[in-house]
């Protein structure tokens, strides 16, 4: 059985970091874990942005910021260049050469792209196992194929089972 697991959950609960975890774990396990994560950009305590990095080479790029040119979702301007080249590319290299991918995440900044939804789709349809992501409210045409998707399970992060859900993560993700 192929291995698709993703998270969702209200924001700021620690998808992120049940992520970052359970990619740490992996690769404790000696398993290598490729793809894209994000994070929010604070200063002096405000967010100012949203960064995406590499997790097989850390190449970092911004997703969004407060100004620029690009589609504007809110306050804040994605940055289509940056997701192509830094969030999009990560999960093409992790496909090639990782055991497991991470797309964090499938959201509204990210569904701009075309690149972004074919090569999520790719994700979906390959061998490897996949730990993403989803958006809690946002709909979309690929979200909800994702939440349909017979392949894939769905875990909703709460600040009850966070703590516990990245050893329970990587059993699902481990060969």
């Amino acid at each position: 059985m192929v291995k698709k697991v993703f998270l969702t959950g209200v924001p700021g609960v620690g998808k992120t970091t049940v992520i970052k975890r359970v990619v740490s774990a992996l690769k404790d396990r000696g398993m290598v874990v490729g793809g894209m994560l994000t994070f929010e950009v604070r200063k002096e305590g405000k967010r100012i942005g949203f960064e995406v990095i590499d997790v097989l080479t850390g190449k970092k790029g911004f997703l969004a910021t407060l100004q620029g040119s690009g589609p504007k979702l809110g306050k804040y301007v994605v940055n289509l260049k940056d997701l192509v080249e830094v969030g999009v590319e990560a999960i093409r290299r992790a496909l090639r050469e990782a055991d497991v991918v991470v797309v964090d995440e499938v959201g509204p900044m990210e569904l701009f792209s075309n690149e972004f939804r074919e090569t999520v789709k790719t994700a979906l349809d390959n061998i490897k196992p996949l730990l993403g992501t989803v958006h809690y409210r946002a709909r979309d045409t690929l979200i909800d194929s994702i939440k349909k998707n017979p392949n894939v399970k769905i875990f909703e992060v709460t600040f009850k089972n966070r703590d516990n859900l990245p050893e329970k993560l990587v059993r699902l993700l481990l060969p």
